[in-house]
C-alpha cells in the first residue's frame, strides 16, 4: 500500500512538473507575442510570431499573423493610393494650370485687340480647342474621383448595345474627319442586348477612342460590334505606332504613361477608368499591340440572355 502511495505521489509530482513546464512555455510564448506585437506596432510589418502546430498557442499565433498580414496589405494599398493621389495632384497642377494659362493668353490677346482680322479668328479657334481639351481632362479627373469614392454606383439595365454604340460613335465622326482619320464602323442591324450602364458604357468607348486620337498617331481606325459565343464584343483597332510589350502590361494601371514612342499628353487615367468601368459591368477589356503596326482593344460583356440563364441556374 505504501508503495502505491509513493508511486501515486511521484506520478502527481511529475504531472505537476510537466504542467508547470507547459505553463512556463506558454508564458514565454505570450511574452514573445507581446514583444512581436510591440515590434509590429513600431513599424516592423515583416515581423511574424513563430509557433509549432502542436503548441497550445499556435492557433492564436497564426490568427495574429493573418491579422498583421491583412493589415500590411491594406496599408500597402493605402500607401500606393496616397502616392497616386499625390502624383495626380502634381499632374493636376501642371496639366490644368498650363493649358488654362495658355487659354487665358489667347483670349486676352483677342479681347484686347492685340490681334485682328484673320489672326483674331485663329486665336479664338485655338482658345476653343484648348477649352475642349481642358474640359475633357477635367471630365476624366471627375470620373476617376467618382470611381474611387464609396458613393459610386452603376445603374445597369438590359440595354440594346448596337443602337447605343451607334449613337456614341456618331459624335466622333466629325472628329475623325477633322483630324483626317479614316474610319470604318461595322455594327449589324440586329439587336444585341446586354446588362450595361449607358453612361458608363459611353465613357468606356469615348476613353478608348480618345486614347487612339491622342496617342496612337493613327490615320485609320476600325470599330466593330458583334456577338461572340455568349458575349457581345466591341473591337477598336488602329494602324498607329503601337505599344511595346513592356508598356502593354501596364496600360490599364492608374496614372501609367508609356515612355517610349508615345505622346505624354493626357492624365494617364483614361484607360484605367475604362478598365474599372468594364469590370464593374462584369465585362472584360484586353489590348493587343505590335510596335509600328497598331493596337486592338477588345471589350466583352455578357449578353443579356446569358445573364438571365445564369441567374435562373
Amino acid at each position: 500500500m505504501k508503495f502505491f502511495c509513493l508511486l501515486f505521489s511521484a506520478a502527481a509530482l511529475l504531472l505537476v512538473i510537466y504542467y508547470a513546464a507547459i505553463i512556463r512555455n506558454i508564458k514565454k510564448q505570450i511574452s514573445e507575442m507581446v514583444d512581436a506585437l510591440a515590434d509590429i506596432k513600431g513599424g516592423n510589418g515583416n515581423r511574424r510570431i513563430l509557433a509549432k502546430t502542436h503548441e497550445i498557442v499556435a492557433p492564436l499565433a497564426y490568427e495574429i499573423n493573418d491579422i498583421v498580414l491583412s493589415y500590411e496589405n491594406e496599408l500597402a494599398v493605402f500607401r500606393r493610393t496616397e502616392r497616386e493621389t499625390q502624383q495626380l495632384m502634381t499632374s493636376l497642377s501642371h496639366d490644368v494650370r498650363t493649358p488654362l494659362t495658355t487659354l487665358i493668353g489667347y483670349l486676352d490677346a483677342a479681347y484686347k485687340g492685340v490681334v485682328t482680322g484673320r489672326e483674331h479668328d485663329e486665336y479664338i479657334e485655338i482658345a476653343r480647342r484648348k477649352s475642349h481639351d481642358l474640359k475633357d481632362y477635367i471630365d476624366v479627373l471627375f470620373d476617376w474621383f467618382r470611381l474611387n469614392s464609396n458613393e459610386f454606383v452603376l445603374k445597369t439595365d438590359i440595354i440594346e448595345a448596337a443602337e447605343l454604340t451607334r449613337n456614341i460613335l456618331i459624335d466622333w465622326i466629325p472628329v475623325f474627319e477633322e483630324k483626317k482619320i479614316e474610319y470604318e464602323i461595322s455594327i449589324p442591324e440586329q439587336p444585341f442586348r446586354a446588362m450595361l450602364d449607358p453612361d458608363g458604357y459611353a465613357r468606356i468607348i469615348n476613353n478608348l477612342i480618345q486614347n487612339v486620337i491622342a496617342h496612337s498617331r493613327a490615320d485609320k481606325v476600325e470599330i466593330s460590334l458583334c456577338k461572340f459565343e455568349n458575349h457581345i464584343q466591341v473591337r477598336l483597332s488602329d494602324n498607329g505606332i503601337g505599344i511595346n510589350a513592356e508598356d502593354l502590361k501596364h496600360i490599364f494601371e492608374r496614372l501609367y504613361k508609356c515612355d517610349k514612342g508615345r505622346s505624354q499628353k493626357g492624365s494617364g487615367l483614361g484607360l484605367s477608368i475604362a478598365h474599372q468601368l468594364t469590370e464593374k459591368m462584369n465585362g472584360s477589356i484586353t489590348a493587343e499591340s505590335e510596335p509600328a503596326k497598331g493596337t486592338v482593344f477588345t471589350l466583352s460583356f455578357p449578353a443579356a440572355d446569358t445573364l438571365y440563364r445564369r441567374l435562373q441556374g
